[in-house]
């Protein structure tokens, strides 16, 4: 197993170019009624509900 330091995993990621061709969408999940689900299997309303959310840092506290 190999190791790498913080400096030299930004230098890997940097390095890194992918096309559109090679990048793999993202499958974003959210907590509904008291159980999680997939944003992708909502219907269309509901995904633009979730797109409209507003995301906020509570003030004095470190995220």
């Amino acid at each position: 197993m190999t190791h790498f330091s913080a400096t030299e995993n930004t230098a890997l990621a940097t390095a890194v170019q992918l096309t559109d061709a090679e990048r793999q969408p993202c499958e974003v999940w959210t907590r509904v009624m008291g159980y999680h689900r997939p944003v992708a299997s909502f219907n269309i309303g509901k995904q633009g509900e979730h797109n409209e959310r507003k995301f906020f840092a509570e003030p004095g506290r470190a995220c």
